[in-house]
């Protein structure tokens, strides 16, 4: 068996959206960071600039013990939360302490305990007894106490539904007598039901009535929705407004909004956020008319504004495997006007490695150019042309590839996306099966996607499935053969704000052919281990092995993964995974060798999604090989 080695990875890499001076990343405190205005660790500093700073000490009662209650209340609390953070004068201490009571009280009705109350005292004394413009001792910081008395739960008690809602079911919106009576409930419901008969196409559906009357003594609380749905109305005129460089027509024609269609809210809401992922605006807006036209129609005006076009950036990494290496890239977000991108990219790896860096053959680089046009052909089609060349050089072997593609994908539904092209790809490889193996292959990819996700780097719920099949032939040996793979992941969201998530992720793929497996490109074959499969194993270190010991790839692979994704805080979660896989010489995996590895990882909730940091270990490690596998990036792992 080949000998593996094993290290900690450690990557950084910077895009240039605005220079930053050295000296503002040098001045950080050591005890304290930020990045992007996010605080990651270390106390921050008061902010000793505002007008009249008074500090302030609390004291926070909760009056319950019920842990989840009592959490809540304290998270709901911006005294509690910002007890270091000194405020602007006795008045703003009093206008900051109002508010807080303000907040409580909402979480309390959330929680149904309408009977509760709040109280708080200010240097001793009650808010609702000081004067106008309080004075306080300062020669201590002011102290405040927070007393919460919960009371007991209310239910749910008379439904009333009234105007265009009365057809409506209340028990369809979690309206039902003698449940719990939490405020956000009753918000929610008269929402979803407005949201309902605004579906039917009618879009002047406005809630006209949202009485809750709270009876202290059965400790029932009775509501009364009104809800006049209008109309209904086809979509009329749709206008542009903001456009400059992007052509206004084409905007229309991509947002697929036409005039006597059905109105439907949902298709105005995914009208914009597909006009949000061209990239090319830094902000998308639907506006609806207050009224309906002559004709009975309703107006929809699209007011865009136009981003920077032209982008670049760079980077950097270093692994103690693989060295150091540098990437850049520049691109243009609207071509010729509608929204087409070209992009051109270019990296070198291996610098300082273990290679001999005064041989530049002995380095791996990559460089590509990327055309996309959207809307191609059709409004729902997406036309991309590449041409991409590399080397690089594994474990198992070195190849030189330069691959063109062209491929257009349809969209079918707004989760479900067909596509079809062609590839031309040669490849010279140096392999377990020989030096200097060349090749030309010819591909046709076809590809499915299902996508039912509500977040694609931090999904809670839905799931994500793709097939692809590619015939292939290689030109020089004279083979056909065909790739056949498939992956679906599914997320389940449990507890409370989906504090809990379940992901799971089940791959496979095959190879078919009447050639040998040398016939293939190791670039067409089948390996598995890394970040990008089984965690704790070394990139592509799963494969069968020949006599000799070299890897060789697989013609099939199956790989599994499962995670439950904690949330310990807002910002910081933790997740045990176990990943599991196998790669085989034949068509259809024996799982006769089974790899494993299980670790857990660290997650930091950010804007941009989730920091990730995994730790795994192999649990039947190969003779000689990794020993553990540290993996980082940004997006959970699937």
């Amino acid at each position: 068996m080949p000998k593996f080695s094993h290290a900690f990875r450690l990557g950084l890499a910077l895009t240039v959206a605005s220079p930053l001076p050295l000296s503002a990343l040098l001045a950080t405190p050591v005890g304290a960071f930020e990045l992007f205005g996010i605080h990651l660790w270390g106390d921050k500093e008061p902010d000793r600039d505002i007008i009249d700073p008074v500090d302030y000490t609390i004291t926070f009662d909760a009056g319950t013990d019920e842990r989840d209650l009592r959490k809540s209340l304290e998270r709901t609390s911006l005294l509690l939360a910002d007890e270091d953070d000194p405020v602007s004068g006795d008045l703003g201490l009093v206008i900051k302490a109002r508010d807080d009571r303000d907040r409580l009280i909402a979480t309390l009705y959330e929680r149904a305990l309408y009977g509760g109350v709040v109280k708080i005292t200010i240097d001793g004394r009650d808010i609702d007894q000081l004067p106008p413009n309080p004075t306080f001792d300062r020669s201590r910081p002011v102290p405040v106490v927070i007393a919460v008395e919960p009371g007991t739960e209310f239910a749910l008690g008379r439904i009333s539904l009234e105007g265009d809602a009365n057809r409506l079911d209340p028990a369809d919106f979690d309206l039902v007598p003698g449940e719990p009576a939490g405020s956000l409930v009753i918000l929610k419901a008269a929402e979803k039901m407005a949201d309902a008969l605004t579906a039917e196409s009618r879009p002047l559906t406005q809630i006209s009535r949202r009485d809750v009357v709270a009876d202290h003594d059965k400790k029932t609380v009775d509501v009364t929705i009104g809800i006049e749905a209008g109309p209904v109305a086809p979509l009329g005129t749709v206008t542009v407004k903001g456009a400059r460089d992007v052509n206004a027509d084409f905007i229309e024609r991509y947002s697929r909004l036409r005039p006597g269609q059905k109105y439907d809210p949902e298709q105005l809401r995914k009208a914009a956020e597909r006009l949000r992922a061209l990239g090319v605006f830094s902000s998308v807006t639907l506006k609806e008319d207050e009224a309906l036209a002559d004709d009975g129609s309703l107006p929809v005006g699209i007011v865009v504004s136009e981003g920077k076009h032209r982008y670049f950036g760079f980077g950097a990494s270093y692994s103690s495997l693989d060295g150091a290496g540098i990437e850049g890239y520049w691109g243009h977000r609207n071509l010729f006007g509608n929204a087409e991108s070209l992009r051109i990219e270019g990296a070198v790896r291996g610098l300082g490695e273990s290679r001999d860096v005064t041989d530049l053959s002995s380095l791996d680089y990559t460089a590509g150019i990327t055309f996309i046009k959207p809307g191609a052909f059709f409004p729902s089609a997406t036309l991309e042309a590449s041409i991409k060349g590399s080397t690089l050089k594994t474990d198992f072997y070195d190849a030189a590839t330069v691959t063109g593609k062209v491929a257009l994908s349809y969209e079918l539904t707004d989760a479900d996306t067909v596509s079809a092209g062609v590839s031309l790809a040669y490849d010279s490889i140096d392999d377990a099966f020989g030096d200097d193996n060349t090749y030309l292959t010819f591909g046709v990819p076809l590809g499915y996607v299902r996508d039912t996700r509500d977040n694609r780097l931090n999904p809670t719920e839905g799931h994500y499935g793709t097939v692809t099949v590619t015939p292939s032939y290689d030109f020089f040996g004279q083979t056909a053969f065909a790739s056949v793979e498939g992956s679906i992941s599914a997320y389940l969201g449990l507890g409370a704000e989906d504090r809990i998530v379940l992901a799971g992720k089940l791959s496979a793929g095959t190879l078919f052919g009447s050639g040998d497996l040398s016939d293939i490109p190791a670039t067409r074959r089948f390996f598995a281990g890394g970040g990008g499969s089984v965690r704790g194993y070394s990139f592509q270190e799963i494969t069968p092995y020949n006599v000799a010991g070299d890897g060789t790839g697989g013609r099939s692979y199956t790989t599994a993964s499962l995670e439950a994704r904690i949330g310990i805080t807002d910002t910081i979660g933790i997740v045990p995974f176990l990943d599991v896989g196998t790669v085989a010489d034949d068509t259809v995996p024996d799982f006769s060798d089974l790899r494993m590895g299980a670790g857990v990882g660290l997650r930091y909730m950010t804007p941009f999604g989730p920091l990730r940091l995994d730790v795994a270990m192999p649990l039947k490690r190969y003779d000689g090989g990794s020993r553990y596998g540290i993996y980082a990036g940004i997006g959970q792992s699937f």
